[in-house]
């Protein structure tokens, strides 16, 4: 706005009108030396932000190249997630023979079907696997060799008021009873999953100690689906004291809880990875950082995406099954490419496309 003259502001005054107010300039140089401060806050944040990021996913893609090496495909100790349509009477027998047909010439030797969930005491009712000894029975006929086990599972109260507590001892010896009540039906394993569960609870670890112990005793497995494991040291920590969901296991408590089950199904998918080859190199990390900390004796597998979803965390375009393989193979080959007691689990049944199999079949099977 161009100032007035005194002629100017006298002739307004005459006609009665106010003139309009002089910006004193020292004003409007302090207002840009503002906007110049809050343009380089935000510049410098992004860049806080952004570099970070960028370096990451930059490392990951270079992760995901190379070549696999010889010999890393199927060891046949692969999982299957099933839901729970098998156990509660609507699946039939041209359902059993036709996954009997799917599965013939796969390396798939552990079904987890979901026969829960459990209630938040730790309590399992009957009536949620009615047709439980019908699969069981069916699978033996069909599929002799492939073990059928009860994937059993709840939501912990470790983010909200609502779940099961672990921290209450009852709960843990009702979750043994349950256990007990659910092999005595015919299933040769319990495959636990309870979520969100943070790094380091050591009420897990002394319910994982009581089941191992009656699994062992019927000569059955125990196993358990696995967070993922921190990326980068203490992820999980920063990303908890900001988001209150830690998402991510350190590698110590994993191994620790590795080294207390029979079977640990790392739940590599909802990564938040936004392509492909950064999906592929964060598989091939996890898996390579999952390898190093557990042991021989214990069966590791690693999840694949056998599912379609567009949602935050999760993009359909990059977490792919031939990505997931062909990272689960490079994490091998880099850390233990002989290593026996390795295989993938495929989450899940009702979910997967043809591609999907097709992947799996050809990648990894072969």
């Amino acid at each position: 706005m161009q100032n007035t003259t005194p002629d100017e502001a006298e002739a307004a005054a005459a006609d009665g009108e106010k003139p309009p107010p002089e910006a004193p300039a020292p004003d409007r140089g302090r207002s840009r030396r503002r906007r110049r401060r809050v343009r380089r806050t935000v510049l410098v944040l992004l860049l806080v932000v952004l570099v970070p990021v960028l370096s990451v996913l930059a490392a990951l893609r270079i992760t995901y190249m190379g070549d696999p090496a010889d010999g890393t495909h199927t060891r046949n100790r692969d999982a299957l997630w099933l839901g729970h349509a098998w156990v509660d009477g609507r699946k039939k027998d041209a359902d059993v023979t036709a996954l009997a047909h799917r599965l013939k010439s796969t390396g798939i030797r552990d079904l987890y079907v979901h026969s829960g969930p459990l209630e938040h005491d730790g309590t399992l009712p009957k009536s949620v696997y009615p047709k439980a000894r019908w699969f069981i029975d069916a699978v033996h006929r069909k599929l002799p060799g492939v073990r059928v086990q009860a994937f059993l599972g709840d939501v912990l109260a470790t983010e909200s008021p609502d779940g099961m507590r672990l921290e209450d001892k009852d709960t843990r010896a009702t979750v043994l009873r349950s256990a007990r009540q659910i092999l005595d039906t015919g299933y040769k394993g319990i495959h636990l999953d309870l979520e969100p569960l943070h790094s380091g609870d050591r009420n897990y670890l002394t319910l994982l100690d009581a089941l191992h112990h009656e699994t062992r005793s019927r000569g059955v497995p125990l196993s358990v689906a696995a967070h993922q494991i921190d990326p980068l040291p203490a992820l999980h920590s920063v990303f908890g004291t900001f988001t209150g969901h830690p998402k991510w296991w350190s590698q110590e408590f994993f191994g620790q809880v590795a080294r207390r089950v029979d079977q640990i199904a790392v739940m590599s998918y909802d990564t938040m990875q936004p392509l492909e080859s950064t999906y592929g190199g964060y598989v091939a990390q996890q898996t390579s950082l999952a390898l190093e900390v557990t042991p021989p004796s214990t069966d590791l597998l690693m999840g694949l995406p056998f599912y379609h979803e567009n949602r935050f965390g999760h993009w359909n375009h990059a977490e792919t099954v031939p990505a997931a393989v062909r990272g689960v193979r490079l994490g091998l080959s880099r850390t233990d490419a002989d290593r026996a007691r390795f295989g993938v689990a495929l989450y899940i049944d009702f979910a997967a496309t043809e591609a999907d199999w097709r992947a799996y079949e050809e990648d990894w099977v072969r």
